[in-house]
C-alpha cells in the first residue's frame, strides 16, 4: 500500500499523545533520586533503585512490539490500544507516586509507571513508519523530538512555577517528606498523559494490513493465546537472527549516550548540590534548591530540544543523519565535561510571567543550551538510520528490539556503577564528566554506520 505524505498539522496530531508519555518521562527524570533521598535512600543505592526503567524496557518493548505487529482491530487499530492500556496504567501510577511511604513503595510503583510508559512508547515508534512514507521519517521522528522537549519541560518546570506564583512555597512538604509541589507535578501529569493520547487515538486513523497480513493475523488468533505467546517470542529470535547491517552498526552509537544520560539523571542533583553549594545533605534547604535547580536546567534542555527539532530537519537533511548526531553529541558531551566548572554567576534577568520579581540566568545554564541540541538528536537521528533499514512488516518488533539499545547500557550502568564505577569516583561531579566522554564517544561511533542508501 502506498503512503500517503501527512501534513505538517497530520504529522503534529498523530504524535500528540508522545507529549504525555514524555511529560511522564520528564517527571522521573528530575524526581525519582530526590523523592528516593526524601524516603532515606543513601547516594550510592540510587542506581539500583532506577533499575525499573531499563529491565522493563528491555522485557515490555521487543513484546509489545510484536504484539503489535500481530494485532489488527478494525475500531480501534494496531498500534492505538497500547497507547490508551500505557497511558491509563501510567496515570494511576502518576497520582499514587507522591504519596510512597517506603524507598520500595517508590520503587515498585517506578516498576508500573516504567512498564507503562513503554507499553505506550513502542508503539509511538513503529506508528511512524506505519502511517508515514520513508521521505517523511526525518519530519515524523524530529516531531517526536519537539513533543519529548515540550513534555519534559512542563514537567520541569511545574514545581517552580507553582511555587513562582506563590501558591506553594518550597518548604512546604507532606508526611513522608516529599515536596508538596512534587505531587502537584505528578497529578499533573496523569492528567496530561490520558488527555494527549486520547487526542491522538480520536483524531489519527492507522492503514489496515493487507489482505495477506490480514489472513495471518485471524489465522494466529484462532490459534489461542498460547500459541500468541510463542509465537511472539519467535518472531523476537528471527528478528534478532536477521538483523540488519546498519543496525548492529548503532549498537556502541546507542550504547555509550544512554549509558550517559542514565549518569546523568541519577546524579544531577547530587552533583549541583555538591559544587554550587559544598552539600550532598538531602535535609538541607540548599539541597532542596538543587532539586529545584535541577528541574529547571532539564528544563532548559528539553526547551533546547523544543525550539532545536525543526531547525534540524533541513540540517540532518543536507549533513546527513550520522554526521548531523555526531557534531550533537560532541556539544552535549563537551557541555557536560565543563558543568562542574560553571557556576551560579549572573549571565541574564528576565521578567517572571508568573509572578513578582525576575527569573535569573545564571552560568549553569550554559551546559544545558548544549545537551538540548544532543537530546533532539538523540530523540530522532538514529531512528532516522534505522527506520529506511527494516523491513515494513516487521517494524514493531525491530523497534522494540531497537529500544534494548537503550535499556540494556541503562541496566549495565546501574550495576557497574553501584559496584565498580561510583566506588572507584566516590563523587558525583566525576560521575557528570564521565557522562561527557560517553556522549562523545557515542558521536564518533555514530560517523562509522553505513545507512540504506549507502550500503
Amino acid at each position: 500500500m502506498k503512503k500517503k505524505n501527512l501534513n505538517f498539522w497530520q504529522i503534529l496530531t498523530m504524535n500528540f499523545g508522545f507529549f504525555g508519555v514524555q511529560f511522564s518521562f520528564g517527571l522521573q527524570q528530575s524526581n525519582m533520586s530526590a523523592i528516593y533521598k526524601y524516603l532515606g535512600a543513601e547516594e550510592s543505592e540510587l542506581p539500583m533503585l532506577w533499575l525499573a526503567g531499563p529491565i522493563t524496557g528491555l522485557v515490555v518493548q521487543p513484546i509489545i512490539g510484536a504484539i503489535s505487529d500481530g494485532t489488527w482491530s478494525p475500531k480501534f487499530g494496531r498500534r492505538k490500544p497500547f497507547f490508551l492500556v500505557g497511558a491509563i496504567a501510567a496515570s494511576v501510577a502518576l497520582v499514587l507516586m507522591p504519596y510512597s511511604s517506603t524507598i520500595w513503595m517508590a520503587a515498585s510503583l517506578l516498576w508500573i509507571l516504567d512498564a507503562a510508559n513503554n507499553i505506550a512508547l513502542e508503539p509511538y515508534r513503529a506508528f511512524i513508519s506505519d502511517k508515514l512514507p520513508s521521505k517523511q521519517y526525518s519530519v515524523g521522528f524530529l516531531v517526536q523530538s519537539f513533543f519529548t522537549g515540550f513534555g519534559s519541560i512542563l514537567a520541569n518546570l511545574t514545581p517552580a512555577i507553582l511555587i513562582s506564583i506563590g501558591i506553594l512555597t518550597m518548604s512546604d512538604k507532606m508526611d513522608n517528606g516529599i515536596p508538596v509541589a512534587t505531587y502537584w507535578a505528578f497529578s499533573i501529569g496523569a492528567v496530561a498523559s490520558i488527555v494527549t493520547i486520547l487526542f491522538s487515538v480520536l483524531t489519527t486513523s492507522e492503514y489496515p494490513p493487507s489482505s495477506k497480513e490480514l489472513e495471518v493475523i485471524k489465522k494466529n488468533n484462532k490459534k489461542g493465546v498460547l500459541f500468541l505467546i510463542k509465537n511472539t517470542f519467535i518472531e523476537i529470535k528471527e528478528a534478532f537472527v536477521l538483523m540488519p547491517k546498519t543496525m548492529k552498526q548503532l549498537i556502541p552509537v546507542m550504547f555509550f549516550p544512554w549509558y550517559a544520560m542514565f549518569c546523568y539523571w541519577q546524579y544531577l542533583t547530587s552533583a549541583l548540590s555538591l559544587s554550587l553549594y559544598n552539600t550532598t545533605d538531602d535535609k538541607s534547604e540548599l539541597f532542596a534548591s538543587a532539586q529545584l535547580l535541577t528541574g529547571n536546567l532539564n528544563a532548559t534542555y528539553n526547551f533546547i530540544c523544543l525550539i532545536i527539532a525543526f531547525p534540524l530537519i533541513p540540517i540532518a537533511k543536507k549533513l546527513g543523519a550520522k554526521n548531523l548526531h555526531f557534531v550533537s553529541l560532541f556539544l552535549g558531551g563537551t557541555a557536560l565535561v565543563i558543568m562542574p566548572f560553571l557556576n551560579e554567576s549572573l549571565l541574564f534577568s528576565i521578567p517572571n510571567p508568573f509572578g513578582e520579581g525576575s527569573i535569573v540566568i545564571t552560568q549553569i545554564y550554559l551546559f544545558a543550551l548544549f545537551l538540548g541540541i544532543t537530546w533532539a538528536s538523540m530523540m530522532s537521528m538514529p531512528y532516522q538510520m534505522l527506520a529506511s533499514s527494516i523491513p515494513s512488516n516487521k517494524t514493531g518488533v525491530y523497534m522494540g528490539i531497537f529500544n534494548m539499545f537503550i535499556v540494556i547500557p541503562m541496566i549495565i550502568q546501574i550495576f557497574t556503577m553501584q559496584y565498580i564505577v561510583y566506588p572507584i569516583l566516590d563523587n558525583p561531579i566525576s560521575v557528570i564528566t564521565l557522562a561527557g566522554v560517553f556522549l562523545i564517544i557515542g558521536g564518533v561511533f555514530s560517523l562509522f554506520v553505513k545507512t540504506s542508501e549507502e550500503v
